[in-house]
């Protein structure tokens, strides 16, 4: 019997759902989902989820006093309202949601780290335990030493913007337990970049985890590789045996719907058998690295401003709401 790119898949690799729509997380059952205040704000924006808003809305007011701005319960909201989704979107899939903290906290490691506790003490107030929760983090050398802390406290994280071999190695030595590289963005770069067009085995994006994936398997990493923002089929296709693999619900509906043979292009044998240089990596070698690497260093910046221009756009959203809600007690 033939079988869908999205059965055989499944059948190597973990798949996630990059949305945080519970319709289309329902619809392709996958085993993790993950968010991020872009994926929010677009789910907050259906009216079919006006009323979570709404509640998470009267819930912040209530907690900081009627004289509190529509701003502050805007900005408590947000963070509220992103576990609400990750907490429905648990009672759907059976692991794990991924849960970002505050983009414009990249550079600090203390903030961050008290913002990921936040977020764990909400979900364990609600009974969820923290074994079901990933704390998004962007990675940043002092995002990634957050996560190291995290960590040791048993608070599991995703390093996510992750656009070079040194963010990487570094996520891998400091103990995290997954990393969500760029494919798409990485290609869009390289497309504006040098103006040509890739084959999906040739894509910048694809052999950037690769090499990733490689280099953990390679040493023994157990940080896990969950390949992420694609831009078509091919790209997931020849990323098929990467640790997990996080889609959007389009390109999940064409996998399922496309009946053809999808060989493994990923294996843990075959990565450790190849002949690659091991880089300690510190402070020093990660910023070398880093500038030395134009990709990564425009892509990193340019995400973690999509990020935090995506949640201040999620925060007036929401303050405006409160002022209706307001207006019409």
């Amino acid at each position: 019997m033939s079988r869908t790119l999205l059965q055989q898949l499944r059948d190597m690799t973990v798949v996630v759902a990059d949305t945080g729509d519970l319709e289309a997380i329902e619809k392709f059952q996958p085993r993790d989902a993950t968010t991020n205040p872009s994926l929010i704000t677009a789910a907050a924006e259906m009216p079919k989820y006006h009323e979570i808003v709404d509640q998470t809305l009267l819930g912040a007011r209530t907690d900081l006093g009627a004289s509190a701005e529509p701003s502050k319960v805007a900005n408590l909201a947000f963070e509220r309202l992103a576990v609400e989704f990750g907490k429905r979107i648990l009672r759907i899939v059976p692991q794990r949601v991924s849960t970002e903290v505050d983009a414009r906290l990249s550079f600090d490691t203390e903030a961050t780290v008290e913002k990921g506790r936040s977020i764990i003490a909400q979900y364990e107030a609600a009974g969820i335990s923290r074994e079901r929760v990933l704390i998004k983090i962007a990675s940043t050398w002092e995002g990634i030493r957050a996560g190291e802390i995290l960590e040791r406290e048993g608070i599991h994280c995703n390093l996510t913007l992750l656009f070079g071999l040194h963010q990487a190695i570094a996520c891998a030595e400091a103990g995290i337990t997954l990393i969500s590289p760029f494919v798409g963005r990485i290609l869009d770069w390289y497309k504006k970049d040098t103006g040509l067009d890739y084959a999906p085995a040739e894509d910048p994006g694809v052999i950037s985890v690769r090499r990733v994936y490689n280099y953990y398997k390679k040493f023994g990493y157990k940080t896990e590789v969950m390949g992420a923002s694609f831009r078509n089929i091919g790209e997931i296709t020849e990323l098929a045996g990467c640790d997990l693999l996080t889609i959007s619900p389009g390109l999940l509906a064409q996998l399922d719907s496309t009946v053809a043979e999808l060989p493994r292009m990923l294996a843990p044998d075959a990565s450790a058998a190849m002949d690659i240089e091991r880089i300690p990596m510190d402070r020093a070698t990660f910023d070398t690295m880093h500038a030395a690497d134009r990709m990564a260093t425009d892509k990193l910046a340019e995400g973690i401003s999509g990020f935090t221009k995506a949640l201040e756009n999620l925060e007036a959203m929401l303050a405006k709401r409160v002022r209706e809600l307001e207006s019409t007690a």
